[in-house]
């Protein structure tokens, strides 16, 4: 039997679309297990902290548990692969975090591309560090600390918490933009103590491990390094208020293994932008030092890219090799 051509075509729309219908179904449905978040990190620090937040929204907005797995190690880079090697069904998610941007740029043997291996899923928040000295050294501000610091090259030591981290690359784009010569300290265990006790003078730290301390007037905060000021330090004005352009920010989302369905970043996307929207939830992160930031996940995908260019100049301008 001939079947007329609109038939024909209407059947034919109809067949192409059958494979999609168990992906979208899935989706719909999901999660029907816990789902886990994967943090490249050691419990209780700031992204921790951040995961346990949208894990705690997630588990109420969609009914099953979101649990949170650290593996710290390598620079975020262990728990990474993890995710990249995980079933891309949705239930193994990564913590998304800028060492991934420095990363992809920073370690030449890695075995993933972080930009095609991982998929943005979604954004959470911007999460600032502050520029801080001990109240020993003189400066007071952050062209005091310019100025102190060209009369007085080599005798000054910055820290991090270790080669091509995020306080690492920051403190190297403020020398390159300022022209400061300052002594790089990298720590493999904790730092603070020796900010504290003035062995150690200047850094650039996230908000939420040095708040306390600034509030106490143990350490002293120059600048924080958003482009304006943060509502967690009101009374700090922005390193970019002295040094014309300087800006640098943490950032925290949460991403996926390559080969995701659409369906479900989607879903995932709709329901941790719905929780960052949340006033109460706004609160939490805020009272963190972290500012609420919300993409989709091509937005996301862009951030990624330009922000894995972005560092990856700095690198390259400061000569930084993995330990």
């Amino acid at each position: 039997m001939k079947l007329p051509r609109r038939n024909f075509l209407h059947l034919a729309a109809g067949a192409a679309a059958l494979p999609a219908l168990p992906r979208l179904a899935a989706a719909l449905d999901y999660p029907t297990r816990p789902v886990h978040v994967i943090v490249g990190f050691p419990a209780g620090n700031s992204p921790d902290i951040v995961a346990r937040l949208v894990g705690q929204a997630l588990s109420q907005r969609l009914g099953q548990q979101f649990i949170v797995e650290n593996r710290p190690g390598a620079g975020g880079n262990i728990a990474t692969e993890s995710v990249v090697k995980a079933r891309p069904d949705g239930y193994t998610l990564l913590l998304v975090h800028l060492a991934n941007a420095i990363n992809a740029s920073l370690y030449t043997d890695l075995k993933f591309d972080f930009i095609r291996d991982i998929a943005p899923v979604a954004t959470i928040g911007k999460a600032p560090f502050v520029m801080v000295v001990n109240p020993s050294l003189p400066p007071k501000t952050v062209p005091e600390f310019i100025f102190y610091a060209k009369a007085n090259p080599g005798k000054i030591t910055m820290g991090s918490g270790g080669i091509g981290t995020p306080n690492h690359v920051f403190g190297e784009l403020f020398k390159i933009m300022t022209g400061v010569e300052l002594i790089h300290v990298p720590y493999r265990g904790p730092y603070m103590p020796d900010l504290l006790s003035g062995q150690m003078q200047v850094m650039f730290n996230p908000i939420p491990q040095s708040i306390e301390y600034i509030r106490a007037g143990k350490l002293r905060a120059l600048g924080v390094t958003t482009a304006k000021r943060v509502e967690a330090l009101p009374g700090v004005p922005a390193v970019g208020d002295f040094v014309t352009g300087y800006e640098a920010n943490g950032w925290l989302g949460i991403g996926a293994p390559k080969g995701t369905s659409a369906e479900i970043v989607e879903k995932l996307n709709k329901e941790i932008s719905a929780s960052v929207a949340d006033l109460n939830f706004q609160a939490r992160l805020i009272d963190l030092g972290d500012e609420p930031m919300s993409m989709t996940a091509d937005e996301f995908r862009n951030f990624i890219s330009d922000e894995t260019e972005r560092w990856a100049k700095v690198i390259r301008a400061a000569n930084i090799k993995p330990e």
